[in-house]
């Protein structure tokens, strides 16, 4: 066998970009930050950057979530892979492979600039994929590289799989009214759901949600009851998407 020659290879960098959503006032919100350096510098973007040599790809997620925005990954928040990017002009300085990543977490604190952004926000995803994002003087513009396809990609991976899945859970405080969880879906999906319908879904399925023997008021009205995740990884039958 021929001796392997790294050379005979053109190099490239490894970077990860990150899909980070939350629901703040009955909405789907995605992070975005707005780059305070060449390319592309004062257009928004998802936060990310380059891998280091001494990291793997999900502690390169964790450091630059920290530095872009000062949040940091929370116990209850879902983190996963959520594709490969490597189109060889998605990056206007070399050959860029970007791992992006999807980050569900309850309502998360505003976010605080650090790094290479400029600054840092929640936006709601409609604004983002609609627009395309805005530039420095606020008007609709791309966003950088080819986030708004990544941010797309994030967006149906979490609307697809809280279907069949107890992810949505992973958008509401430890402790959660069946009120509480249904306006996470209908944020996630963008519909309107029936209280009663989804009252009787939800409680009917064994192993989703989990009485805790309490009750809150901080929604108005009469006492209701609160739940917790239960241990049921996949809904069966799942929780279908409404057609729009």
């Amino acid at each position: 066998m021929s001796p392997y020659d790294p050379s005979a290879f053109p190099p490239f960098a490894v970077t990860v970009d990150l899909v980070v959503l939350t629901v703040r006032d009955h909405a789907l919100c995605a992070l975005a930050v707005r780059r305070g350096e060449p390319p592309y510098q004062g257009r928004w973007a998802l936060p990310g950057g380059f891998v280091r040599a001494d990291e793997d790809l999900s502690q390169a997620a964790a450091r630059e979530l920290a530095e872009e925005t000062g949040l940091r990954a929370q116990s209850g928040a879902h983190l996963e892979q959520l594709a490969t990017y490597g189109d060889p002009h998605r990056d206007p300085r070399m050959r860029v492979v970007s791992v992006a990543h999807l980050v569900l977490a309850p309502d998360l604190p505003a976010p605080r600039a650090g790094g290479d952004a400029r600054s840092a926000r929640w936006a709601p995803v409609g604004s983002l994929l609609e627009q395309d994002g805005f530039d420095t003087a606020g008007e609709p513009a791309p966003l950088a590289f080819d986030h708004a396809r990544i941010l797309a990609d994030g967006v149906e991976r979490a609307r697809s799989k809280i279907e069949y899945s107890s992810l949505a859970t992973a958008f509401c405080p430890p402790e959660f009214t069946v009120g509480e969880l249904r306006r996470v879906y209908e944020a996630v999906w963008g519909v309107a759901l029936d209280p009663r319908n989804f009252h009787r879904k939800v409680t009917g399925t064994v192993g989703f949600l989990v009485p805790t023997g309490g009750t809150t008021t901080r929604q108005g009205g009469r006492p209701a009851q609160l739940f917790q995740a239960g241990g049921a990884a996949l809904l069966n039958p799942p929780m279908l998407r409404p057609e729009v």
